[in-house]
């Protein structure tokens, strides 16, 4: 049984801000790398950025300077602060460890879509 359970997406209007949360259970968190992955309508899911255990990060270009992810290695959950958001951040984002778990093992997502 997947344990990833992602939440804080919703419908935000360009220029706005969410944070993302995903708790997941010990065995798939700890001392693990965790991503935040997105996947739009048509398109393939793509790392959005990932941290290691011991804190240091990475962005893909297009959100770099717009987001911040981070972990809280007590209660097993990483966030994703997204700021001054862009209608092309419209999409469903998961978490997961990086790489990805085997055998296609994800959570159900949550929904964040940009529009005016």
């Amino acid at each position: 049984q997947v344990q990833l359970v992602e939440s804080g997406g919703g419908l935000v209007q360009p220029g706005g801000s969410l944070r993302l949360s995903c708790a997941a259970s010990g065995s798939i968190f700890s001392g693990k790398v965790m991503g935040w992955y997105r996947q739009a309508p048509g398109k393939q899911r793509e790392l959005v950025a990932f941290i290691t255990s011991g804190g240091i990060t990475h962005y893909v270009d297009s959100v770099k300077g717009r987001f911040t992810i981070s972990r809280d290695n007590a209660k097993n959950t990483v966030y994703l602060q997204m700021n001054s958001l862009k209608p092309e951040d419209t999409a469903v984002y998961y978490c997961n460890t990086m790489p990805p778990l085997p055998g296609g093992r994800w959570g159900q997502g949550t929904q964040v879509s940009v529009s005016s």
